[in-house]
């Protein structure tokens, strides 16, 4: 049994004339880099920097001979990086105690926050206790669901055990889903709270639509394109795309399934569906058109703790089809911005997939109700709300849940 939790307190989202902070910031994966913890990550420390925090970003170099950024109160700190097997397009960071250590008691930081749990975040999280440092974490990437799909399902348990000894070494654990919270607490983690994540509304948006770009794709202005975006790997549940696509297929024979992404499972997908477009990796402007070129988002990942790609596509004008959980699961309104099946539930994931392809003015009037959905998600609320838990922590307030989920979604879903 969990033991009791400490009072909770009240984190204020806007607090007045608070003093600005010096912040570190430690993440294993940040831009140029892409995925979602990366565009996360950076989105949290421009939000800082916006309100005028001083930054220091601690991250693995990524390519040979790169410099660090240095601007006005932001410094970036750049430690070796060794690729993280399956996945060589990231790298792992690999630094010690002793050398954060030093850096932070040259130039103490108010407080620590570590994003990744890989070597990296496990040097910092040691450095920031011994200095008795505030520190909180996030828990964003669910290894220990990825395990399973990887043929590696007996690590499921060290896994979890290595996480919670981690995060529990934290004052604050944030986490973007109010269903992710409650597994981590029956797993035995303590101190973890919602934080939400937002969207750029003006980066996502279906202004970016493109004809010449869905010609190039072979369909024309009448088409149906299905998207999807995310790593082509085992643990997106890809098996489950083909799935609904070959259900969307029978109600629009000239549907197209375009993927956005890259991935070890590529060249399986393409000999199963040499049909399919298969764009890549796409990024910012070409990312954005891609998104709003499209007319259906299916998104049939069950291993997310949040999903990205989820608030991107709705603010891009996408109606979207996903199983109830995670971002999904908070923002589409069923039958009014998209559809929602039963978490895992195959059969009726693929016959909704079927009866959105029949309605294509639904499916209209679905991404128009999904773009409304995601301007209320701007990330200048999710950062303040993270500034108010520093400030806690470094008042020696007992941070505990604040219900973040329903305090940034209720309005949707009135």
């Amino acid at each position: 049994m969990l033991q009791d939790r400490p009072e909770d307190i009240v984190v204020d989202e806007f607090p007045p004339q608070r003093r600005s902070l010096r912040v570190s910031v430690v993440t294993e994966t940040y831009p140029p880099e892409v995925n979602g913890v990366a565009r996360t990550v950076a989105s949290v420390v421009e939000g800082l920097r916006a309100r005028n925090h001083e930054l220091q970003l601690i991250r693995p170099g990524q390519l040979k001979g790169e410099q660090a950024n240095e601007a006005e109160r932001f410094h970036e700190v750049l430690m070796r990086g060794l690729p993280i097997p399956r996945y060589p397009h990231l790298r792992m960071g690999v630094t010690s105690k002793k050398s954060l250590v030093k850096l932070w008691s040259l130039r103490r930081p108010d407080v620590v926050h570590i994003a990744t749990e890989g070597p990296m975040g496990w040097s910092a999280l040691q450095a920031a206790c011994h200095l008795k440092l505030p520190v909180c974490s996030d828990f964003r990437t669910n290894f220990h669901a990825y395990s399973k799909h990887y043929g590696v399902g007996w690590l499921h348990k060290p896994i979890m055990a290595y996480l919670r000894k981690f995060h529990n070494q934290t004052q604050c654990t944030m986490t973007p889903d109010e269903g992710l919270r409650r597994e981590l607490q029956e797993y035995g983690f303590k101190n973890v709270m919602v934080v939400a994540r937002g969207v750029d509304t003006e980066v996502f948006s279906p202004v970016f639509r493109s004809e010449a770009l869905r010609q190039s794709w072979g369909v024309g202005p009448r088409d149906l394109v299905v998207m999807h975006v995310g790593r082509l790997a085992a643990e997106k549940n890809l098996n489950t795309l083909l799935a609904a696509f070959e259900a969307i297929r029978l109600a629009e024979p000239r549907a197209k399934l375009v993927l956005v992404g890259d991935g070890p499972a590529r060249k399986d997908l393409q000999a199963r569906c040499p049909d399919a477009v298969f764009a890549g990796m796409r990024h910012g402007a070409e990312l954005a058109a891609h998104y709003a070129s499209g007319d259906l988002f299916v998104f049939p990942s069950v291993t997310e703790t949040f999903g990205n790609v989820t608030p991107e596509a709705m603010a891009s004008g996408l109606p979207v089809l996903a199983y109830d959980y995670a971002a999904a699961g908070q923002l589409v309104r069923p039958q009014l911005s998209g559809m929602l099946a039963p978490f895992g539930n195959l059969s009726e994931f693929v016959r909704m997939a079927g009866d959105l392809a029949r309605d294509r003015e639904g499916l209209l009037v679905m991404g128009r109700q999904a773009r409304l959905t995601t301007e209320a998600l701007g990330w200048d609320r999710i950062v303040g709300r993270i500034e108010s838990v520093y400030h806690a922590l470094i008042e020696g307030a007992p941070v505990t849940r604040v219900d973040s989920a329903r305090a940034s979604f209720s309005p949707l879903r009135a």
